[in-house]
């Protein structure tokens, strides 16, 4: 029996929209894709119930129900989809080699990173329910404020992210809680600015979340002052973390250039990474977008550097 490992033209590892796009378009060019889905097989959007923002869904469309379209769309073009989670690379070697679930090694012509970003929580009880049954928990203003025009919410964060998206909701909302643990901001002076000068949105200074209330939706959240330990509730109905988001990338270190974040560096107007043949797509090389329409079109561009470069290898 041989031991030689399981050997692939195209890798695709991670299966969000940047995944699940790169795979239709390299199954459509005969690159016979192999994507392995990692522990959350559909990615950030699993967690989201209502998408209103993905072109071609009129309607709407749940998260869960839109990576099912993607995965199917994938597989009618032959893109073999594995559970799985890829553990261990070496991208240094020829051909590029992998270990699926630290046991199971593979070798690979090219690979397609899209293992995606996750966002940071306050890893409060009812923060995790209430964001898992869809009750007005989310991470991303610009995906889910819309469900909450001429509501009140709150926003915890002090960077830039947590002041465009404040400024986002201060449009939609009638009233934005900008929840702040110091006595300053992160935020760049011209977003600071911009925040301060918007009427609708209260800074609430050396605040910490203490609890998020509601039994199926967020009805209020209780803010303490670190100062005075005074307790507040805030009568709202939606709670947004802006706190950061931590991307998928760990066990490339060392072989990928990367960020301070630990985001993939790609050459501009690419996705081609430092190494050869090895692309990088979706939200683990994008800090900025973040959404599944942008992840989905950088998936696309990832599949035809991918065939491009085998191609110029024949």
């Amino acid at each position: 029996m041989s031991t030689q490992p399981e050997h692939i033209h195209c890798l695709i590892i991670g299966s969000g929209p940047a995944g699940y796009t790169a795979a239709i378009y390299a199954a459509r060019a005969d690159l016979k894709p192999i994507l392995y889905t990692g522990l959350t097989p559909g990615g950030q959007l699993t967690e989201t119930t209502e998408v209103d923002n993905f072109p071609g869904y009129p309607k709407g469309i749940t998260g869960p129900e839109l990576m099912e379209d993607l995965k199917a769309q994938a597989e009618r073009f032959g893109t073999e989809v594995r559970f799985g989670m890829v553990t261990k690379a070496d991208l240094t070697s020829t051909p590029k080699r992998f270990w699926i679930d630290e046991t199971i090694e593979i070798t690979a012509d090219t690979a397609i990173i899209s293992t995606g970003a996750s966002a940071k929580w306050l890893g409060l009880e009812n923060e995790t329910r209430l964001r898992m049954n869809a009750g007005g928990v989310s991470a991303c203003a610009v995906c889910d404020g819309f469900f909450f025009k001429g509501q009140e919410v709150a926003i915890i964060g002090a960077g830039d992210t947590a002041a465009e998206e404040a400024t986002y909701l201060s449009k939609l909302c009638k009233k934005v809680y900008m929840i702040v643990r110091r006595g300053e901001m992160r935020a760049s002076k011209a977003m600071q600015h911009r925040v301060e000068n918007t009427a609708n949105i209260e800074i609430l200074w050396h605040s910490e979340t203490a609890d998020i209330l509601g039994q199926n939706t967020v009805e209020g959240v209780i803010v303490k002052n670190a100062q005075t330990n005074e307790l507040r509730t805030l009568n709202v109905t939606g709670f947004f973390v802006a706190i950061g988001h931590k991307p998928n990338t760990d066990i490339f270190k060392n072989q990928l250039t990367m960020d301070e974040l630990g985001y993939i560096q790609v050459i501009p107007g690419t996705t081609k990474t430092n190494i050869e043949g090895v692309f990088a797509v979706g939200d683990c090389a994008d800090k900025n977008y973040r959404q599944a329409v942008t992840a989905a079109g950088s998936g696309c561009m990832g599949a035809l550097d991918a065939e491009r470069y085998l191609a110029a290898k024949h």
